[in-house]
């Protein structure tokens, strides 16, 4: 199964380093995998004129070679496709995995359309890039998986989980703490000015609650994740109501199995669709009954990760503006 790739809103990325930079660089993209491999298809490196590159497209065993590959295409300014690994001509650089790599070297791209792809997903905008292997051409299309076939490469870009977190305490803090830490767009809201306090020391966005409601202008989409960590459950019914109004593909609250029950009951007499409650993750987190503010935050981030695998709202098997 092929994923989306997502752009990160900062950091330092192949596509980014690209735009920003003032001469001509080469872009190098994995267009072909055999047997296991490190990257997946689509997986991107920069190589800049000096050749120092930005990114990675194996454990560090071809990029080197790749480089000078590199550095020789941007003279000539023609597209080039190379081999690596099982059925390469180059029988002294060895892969690992075992496997085979196709590097597709295009020198100068088309900048427009590499900033068009960054302005979509800015406005969390999915699309694709189709590159035409001969030419190294682009173009920049709504629709369309990450795929090779016959003369062209396709790359989807899909915007990166974006997480809200409601709650108050440590447990909201330490898994806004988490997210941040991992690269992951999040807003922290909570009625708690410490809580908020903790969370713009880290860096996250945040918005005080004045009451037990959930803001209409959030922005929630398919790659939305809605996390709730209150210990005073009261709070949660009304707010879980909106969310499972929304697209998110993950809403889940902490807590026991005796507060999830109350939960529920009490969703149900506020005449939530069981449809929409079977949506509801909770417990959250893929370790049970994790009782301190670390570990839950770990169990949580990797039980969203999981669930954002399954449904193809892919985290880091895609390509983002910071990897």
């Amino acid at each position: 199964m092929t994923t989306p790739f997502t752009l990160a809103p900062t950091g330092a990325h192949p596509l980014r380093t690209i735009l920003e930079a003032s001469g001509d660089c080469v872009l190098a993209v994995i267009a072909g995998v055999e047997g296991p491999s490190y990257r997946p298809v689509g997986a991107m490196m920069a190589v800049m004129p000096d050749t120092s590159r930005v990114g990675t497209l194996s454990s560090g065993c071809i990029e080197a070679d790749i480089a000078l590959h590199a550095a020789q295409t941007l003279q000539t300014q023609v597209p080039r496709l190379i081999r690596y690994g099982r059925g390469s001509p180059f029988v002294d650089i060895e892969l690992p995995c075992g496997g085979g790599l196709d590097i597709l070297l295009i020198p100068s791209p088309d900048k427009s359309a590499l900033r068009e792809v960054q302005t979509r997903q800015a406005a969390r905008i999915g699309c694709s890039l189709r590159i035409a292997i001969d030419t190294g051409t682009m173009t920049v299309k709504e629709t369309g998986q990450t795929a090779r076939d016959d003369n062209s490469l396709t790359v989807r870009f899909d915007p990166l989980i974006r997480f809200l977190v409601f709650g108050k305490g440590p447990e909201a803090t330490t898994f806004a703490a988490l997210v941040k830490s991992a690269g992951y767009p999040i807003v922290l809201l909570s009625p708690d000015a410490e809580t908020l306090q903790t969370g713009e020391s880290i860096g996250c966005d945040t918005r005080h609650m004045t009451g037990q409601t959930f803001p209409g202008d959030l922005g929630v989409d398919q790659q939305t994740a809605i996390l709730l960590f209150f210990h005073d459950h009261d709070w949660e019914p009304p707010i879980l109501q909106a969310a499972l109004g929304t697209e998110a593909f993950y809403i889940g609250s902490q807590g026991s199995q005796r507060a999830r029950d109350a939960r529920i009951a009490t969703l149900q007499d506020m005449g939530v669709a069981a449809t929409d409650i079977r949506r509801l993750h909770g417990p959250v987190g893929l370790i049970p009954s994790a009782r301190d503010p670390g570990t839950l935050a770990v169990s949580v981030l990797a039980e969203v990760l999981a669930v954002a695998m399954q449904k193809v709202v892919c985290p880091h098997s895609v390509v983002r503006f910071d990897c």
